[in-house]
């Protein structure tokens, strides 16, 4: 097992990206003692932690493109883009199972990131028994504007990229004093305002802090990136991220595109293992 702790961005679709990586890690037998997952990166890294290697690109390639999955019908009749039924139990439990045993017995800790909408703040939750704690993969994945809040213990969650997208700060705090990112944005991306500020102020305006959040999102998606590439710089992080601009939404269906993004993910974690041997072996 590396000594570094390993972080996952989220970005819809654009996590099959991540779901390439984290294939070629179980292949070269590499493990983290902590990991931290957002949005679409705890979902693959669920997968990664219980070692079913291809069961992430399987759930996208196989069922992406069905409405049970994700479509606007699901928005309408539930409120949730993405089918929470479908994706949380019908999957996992009956089309693609999942092997619940191997991820309680990993010794690697896998943290969901969540967004408390009524502190604004990022929470992390160590994940032990899924077959109790899917939903907090869930809440980590639920987009404003596209799923319902997820409540748990009497608050309200949504998508954890909203408070914390890459969540290197409190891996540091918690002792992992080397990293690896997975990025699911190109190499030199830096992120605008958003386009949907004024619709989640709408939609969520009882939630000042949440608003609050979503507004300077960008500032500090932009200071994590930052942080990211000084500790790259000292030695202390290996970032692997596409090297170029990805042309494919985070709502994203064609399974080409899809499959070439997974690909490059494979591709770019052999190079990244590869350049750096003594990084990972550490």
């Amino acid at each position: 097992m590396t000594t570094a702790g390993l972080i996952l961005e989220g970005g819809g679709m654009r996590g099959i990206y991540t779901a390439g990586v984290l294939d070629f890690f179980l292949d070269a037998g590499l493990t983290f003692p902590a990991i931290y997952g957002v949005s679409a990166g705890v979902c693959h890294a669920c997968s990664f932690v219980s070692e079913q290697r291809g069961r992430a690109r399987a759930t996208v390639m196989d069922y992406a493109g069905t409405r049970q999955y994700a479509s606007v019908y699901n928005l309408i009749t539930t409120g949730d883009f993405f089918g929470s039924q479908f994706v949380y139990h019908d999957v996992p439990d009956r089309l693609l199972p999942f092997d619940y045993d191997a991820f309680a017995d990993s010794p690697q800790t896998l943290y969901s990131v969540v967004t408390n909408i009524e502190t604004g703040l990022p929470e992390y939750i160590p994940l032990g028994d899924l077959r109790q704690d899917m939903i907090w993969v869930q809440a980590s994945a639920s987009l404003p504007l596209l799923a319902r809040t997820v409540k748990l213990g009497g608050k309200k969650y949504l998508d954890g990229g909203m408070s914390d997208s890459i969540p290197l700060a409190r891996s540091i705090a918690d002792g992992n004093q080397r990293n690896v990112l997975v990025l699911t944005r190109h190499n030199g991306y830096r992120k605008e305002p958003s386009s949907q500020y004024k619709l989640i102020r709408m939609r969520y305006g009882k939630y000042p802090e949440f608003v609050a959040a979503a507004k300077t999102r960008h500032t500090a998606y932009n200071a994590s990136l930052n942080l990211a590439e000084a500790e790259a710089a000292a030695g202390r992080a290996v970032i692997i991220h596409p090297q170029e601009e990805v042309h494919l939404g985070r709502l994203e269906r064609d399974k080409g595109k899809l499959s070439a993004l997974y690909e490059l993910g494979f591709a770019d974690a052999r190079a990244a293992v590869e350049g750096n041997t003594e990084f990972f072996a550490g």
